[in-house]
């Protein structure tokens, strides 16, 4: 609260400096940010950082590409001062030298990008400032550094200790409610009687983080079902009528069936691997009764998978992926072919790699944060976007709260990837 109080006098300041300003001579995005840069006044500052931002917003996309190139090019470190103070460090590696070393080695688009950050609202205008950028990457690669600058601003900014977790029900706002329609990126949510079911009944619950700076805009949020045993298909979540009564079960289960991340320009910003676990939390508190905790999953990769070239040193392999890729995708080949499916899907979450770590996202993400695979289930998914990228088949990510930690250090230092003692029959030969 007093964190919004804050911002709305800001936001006043800066209104009526704007007012002030308006009947002046309209300057250039280049000469505000030299202005910005060199800037000593507070109220000075934050004002022309609005300005600026509002004048970002307003330009096209080639013209926020020349922009991001103007960062790249004449925001670096000052040379000379990166080679003063590296000399300095070279003669005397004491901690005073090596912390004017890393601070002449940072670049201004740093401390550009905080000092926009100053005037209110900024950080929403910057995570949209960045999804430009992230486009921009395709056409110049050497953005990228400029991308680097975003990402480590962004880790500090949206660390652990500002993010806020809040229960999502039919008594949130309806602005926030329809954000999260809009962002549900796992399984489309039709419309809000959809929204309801998977909110309102007594197994369901949602829950998202939220940041100070972002008013009503969550970053990501997670859908869960409790029930009485482990989920081997969405449909079994989505499509299954709460029976009366049903309140009253000790469930014995969460799932996650959803995750959704809501902020393109937060990208490779880690929020899901602390949300699961403080969810866990959350759930343990509410429901004592609930011991496993385990993912609905989708196979994202595994369509373009079997679509790629594997290592000649890995014929058994090879030889499943041919296989399948005869296999007719419908719904009607589920059943003749499951064994196939099954086995080509557990070799590849468990052995095709990308570098050290295995190829599927989705797997990387919950393999990293400490899980293990435990349960394929053939005809999970039998909508046109399940059927084409994995015939149907999505995975169950157990996470065990005595092995998350050994799980992960496993994963983090060795890649290895921690699975259920039932699914070794189905590995070819590595």
């Amino acid at each position: 609260m007093a964190f919004r109080r804050f911002q709305d006098f800001l936001s006043n300041l800066v209104s009526r400096q704007r007012r002030f300003f308006a009947g002046f001579e309209e300057v250039t995005i280049d000469e505000l940010l030299e202005k910005l840069m060199g800037t000593v006044g507070e109220v000075s500052g934050i004002v022309t950082a609005r300005q600026l931002l509002d004048q970002y917003s307003e330009m096209g996309a080639e013209q926020k590409l020349k922009f991001f190139e103007h960062l790249e090019q004449n925001f670096n470190a000052d040379e000379s001062e990166v080679n003063r103070a590296y000399n300095s460090y070279s003669k005397d590696p004491s901690s005073f030298n090596l912390n004017k070393l890393s601070k002449a080695s940072e670049p201004q688009r740093q401390e550009l990008l905080r000092r926009l950050n100053s005037t209110p609202d900024a950080t929403h205008d910057l995570v949209e400032m960045r999804t430009d950028l992230l486009k921009c990457l395709a056409a110049n690669k050497n953005l990228k550094s400029v991308d680097e600058d975003f990402i480590r601003l962004f880790t500090s900014w949206f660390g652990r200790g500002f993010l806020v977790l809040q229960t999502i029900d039919w008594s949130t706002s309806a602005a926030i409610l329809d954000r999260i329609i809009r962002y549900e990126a796992v399984h489309e949510i039709k419309d809000w009687d959809d929204l309801r079911s998977r909110i309102d009944p007594p197994n369901r619950r949602c829950f998202a983080f939220f940041h100070p700076a972002l008013s009503d805009e969550p970053l990501i949020f997670v859908e869960v079902a409790l029930s009485a045993k482990v989920p081997s298909s969405i449909a079994s979540i989505l499509e299954t009528d709460i029976p009366d009564g049903e309140d009253n079960v000790d469930y014995t289960t969460a799932t996650f069936y959803g995750i959704s991340n809501c902020q393109p320009g937060l990208k490779n910003i880690s929020f899901g691997n602390f949300l699961i676990k403080q969810v866990v939390q959350e759930l343990q508190v509410e429901f004592p009764s609930i011991r496993t905790f385990v993912t609905l999953s989708p196979i994202p990769g595994f369509q373009s998978w079997l679509r790629s070239t594997i290592e000649e040193e890995l014929p058994e392999l090879r030889s499943l992926q041919s296989e399948l890729n005869n296999v007719p995708k419908s719904a009607d080949e589920l059943k003749t072919n499951s064994e196939l499916i099954k086995k080509t899907a557990v070799n590849y979450l468990i052995q095709a790699k990308k570098g050290k770590y295995p190829s599927d996202p989705v797997a990387r993400f919950h393999l990293g944060n400490g899980a293990s695979i435990y349960q394929l289930n053939v005809g999970a998914d039998l909508s046109k976007k399940g059927l084409d990228q994995s015939w149907g088949t999505m995975v169950n990510y157990l996470y065990d709260l005595n092995d998350i930690e050994e799980n992960h250090e496993a994963y983090a230092t060795e890649g290895e990837v921690k699975f259920n003692d039932k699914l070794k029959s189905l590995l070819t030969k590595e």
